[in-house]
């Protein structure tokens, strides 16, 4: 048997949209794409959308939209878990900013309150965490009076109080790579409430350019050779005038195809994580004195990205994971684990608040597996009693 951790299930109706976009010949973002952004907004209850090529490039485009908007510079403090995917991390250290690593709580595997507001100091400008493993944070963090960015990479889906995450933060980050809730194949989104920072966003995500036509378009504006904006000369092309340090990080008309024919599947894909969690979560109480059992934040409703475990005996994990692969079963770490650990980390510019014994156990002792909507329910019984069988 192998049953994988993550995993996507790509369908005929899928195929066919995509071959319609190239049927048609326009393969660079259009029409569907704008459909794909409206769509993904009215589902998350945001207004503004824009995609990019990698919720990694997500990330990248919030940090540059709130430094290049002037309302993060380079030496402020931005606090962060040290239990994280690097690339929530890696865009604040491009931008010259000052990681705040604080610790996270086992068994929800998110930063706590009091943690973060132990970390605050005059140089804190802002919060950056993830919803881990689709886990959300506890929404008292948007009571601290700093401005969040949210990474949802993991989370589409999960609910706060009934609303979904990325409605509170200034800027929020989603990922359509294969192995999360929908997929693009390749592909991610930024969404806002701020008409401000998402037309930042989108300048930076199209080369910078000052520009907002659409490709293929000119003069949307009415006004193309009419600006003089910095040193160039009067009517110098709009098309061509670049207000922000930008890079090219759109999506194809192709990904928007796939995203759109997957968004219409997406709630019946978060019913079954929610379902195979819920299984997972039942069946294993039994070996709750062996491993630390997940458990969600308070008030609110995940849309599990993966089922994370925490062994209670120190030094077993190697050997788990070992056997769980002889088995064919797919295991993963929880990321980073203990980032400032990481080689990349060393001589990097960050500081450390407190102690983070959890990331450091995380580190060592926990793993997830896999809870996505194509596992069956004898795949599940099949690793609870694969794990059983290790214990025993």
């Amino acid at each position: 048997m192998n049953i994988t951790a993550s995993g996507t299930t790509i369908t005929e109706a899928d195929k066919a949209a995509m071959h319609a976009v190239v049927d048609r010949g326009w393969i660079t973002a259009s029409a569907i794409n704008k459909e794909f952004e409206k769509q993904f907004g009215d589902f998350v209850g945001v207004p503004h959308v824009r995609t990019t090529n990698s919720g990694s490039s997500s990330n990248l485009l919030a940090v540059a939209a709130m430094v290049e908007s002037g309302r993060w510079k380079a030496g402020d403090e931005i606090i962060t878990p040290a239990c994280a995917f690097p690339t929530t991390v890696n865009p604040l250290l491009l931008y010259g900013l000052v990681p705040v690593f604080i610790d996270v709580d086992i068994p929800t595997y998110n930063a706590t309150v009091d943690a973060v507001e132990d970390a605050i100091t005059g140089k804190t400008a802002g919060i950056m965490m993830a919803h881990t493993l689709g886990n959300p944070f506890h929404p008292s963090v948007f009571n601290l009076g700093l401005p969040v960015i949210e990474d949802s990479c993991d989370a589409l889906g999960s609910l706060v109080k009934g609303a979904h995450v990325g409605q509170k933060g200034v800027l929020a980050t989603c990922s359509f790579f294969p192995a999360h809730h929908i997929t693009m194949g390749e592909g991610g989104a930024v969404f806002t409430q701020d008409k401000e920072l998402i037309t930042t966003v989108e300048s930076i995500r199209d080369w910078g350019r000052d520009c907002y036509c659409e490709p293929g378009c000119e003069n949307t504006c009415g006004k193309r050779f009419e600006h003089r904006l910095g040193g160039l000369p009067y009517g110098y092309d709009h098309k061509y005038t670049y207000t922000h340090l930008g890079f090219n990080l759109k999506i194809t008309e192709i990904q928007a195809a796939l995203g759109l024919s997957q968004l219409q599947r997406l709630p019946e894909f978060i019913k079954a994580r929610r379902e195979n969690f819920d299984f997972l979560h039942g069946g294993l109480q039994k070996l709750s004195g062996k491993l630390l059992l997940p458990e969600a934040t308070v008030g609110t409703t995940p849309s599990w990205f993966g089922f994370p475990l925490t062994i209670r005996a120190e030094g077993e994990r190697h050997a788990l994971q070992e056997y769980m692969t002889e088995c064919g079963v797919g295991t993963r770490l929880l990321f980073s684990g203990n980032i400032t650990r990481q080689p990349y980390m060393r001589d990097r510019r960050y500081r450390i608040h407190g102690t983070l014994t959890n990331c450091d156990r995380i580190m060592n002792d926990t793993f997830w597996i896999g809870v996505w909507p194509g596992l069956t329910t004898d795949n599940l019984q099949y690793m609870i009693d694969k794990l059983e069988a290790f214990f025993k």
